[in-house]
């Protein structure tokens, strides 16, 4: 005679739950800033490249018109191209100059991941549509609204991020890149500097955005830092 024995599956106590569960969120909390930190990396590995894009843009544009993006060389661009920049206001404005002389047809290089910012549509039919607010995310140096040239310091840094939104001059946000600001300097390198505390970077006990006849600026006149255009406000309905 055959007898059926019948187990009882036994389900988890509330305690081994709660067991599991906090294991788990400790796990999650340990890795979670590793996660987030090596986001941020990525975030500027992405800036690094696009900087040496824009580097290699503005060697072309010297080399044409013997300077960078400015007052000078937008005379010598053509007015009538459907796409014009400007030598004032956001560095939107001076990196047009680029899709003006036919240089890029392509917003991507302009971008980085920082707060203000969005992905470039990559819509370059008109001036107002290209680099619209957002779509750049480096701040560009001028002089006043004259741009340098490639016969200056090559350790001038020209092109850099992330800046911070709503501030003015070489002032910098330490959140997006960890701490770490990505300067394009005039010999197409890319440095990353720490950023302090009160938003300015330092190599070695140097600013490197500080004027001075003997600094890479050759002159007393502080450089001008032209920022990139935020995201447009919404509308009020």
């Amino acid at each position: 005679m055959k007898t059926n024995v019948q187990t009882t599956r036994r389900g988890f106590t509330l305690v081994e739950l709660l067991v599991v569960i906090v294991i788990i969120a400790s796990l999650a909390g340990l890795t979670a800033p590793m996660v987030i930190r090596q986001r941020k990396k990525a975030d500027q590995t992405e800036a690094v490249s696009n900087a040496k894009q824009i580097g290699l843009a503005m060697y072309e544009f010297d080399t044409e018109y013997g300077s960078y993006p400015g007052t000078t060389s937008l005379t010598l661009l053509d007015p009538d191209a459907t796409i014009t920049g400007t030598a004032s206001g956001s560095s939107n404005n001076f990196f047009k100059m680029f899709f003006q002389a036919g240089i890029t047809q392509s917003e991507a290089m302009f971008y980085c991941k920082a707060k203000g910012t969005k992905k470039p549509d990559d819509n370059a039919s008109s001036a107002a549509t290209v680099l619209a607010g957002g779509e750049c995310g480096f701040g560009y140096a001028t002089e006043g609204s004259e741009g340098y040239a490639s016969s200056g310091n090559p350790g001038r840094p020209l092109v850099m991020a992330p800046l911070s939104v709503g501030g003015s001059g070489a002032i910098f946000d330490p959140a997006p890149f960890d701490k770490n600001a990505v300067l394009l300097r005039g010999d197409n390198s890319v440095i990353s500097l720490k950023i302090k505390t009160n938003g300015k970077v330092s190599q070695g006990t140097v600013n490197p955005f500080d004027a001075g006849l003997d600094t890479v600026w050759a002159s007393a006149t502080t450089p001008t830092i032209n920022r990139p255009a935020p995201i447009a406000a919404a509308a009020a309905p």
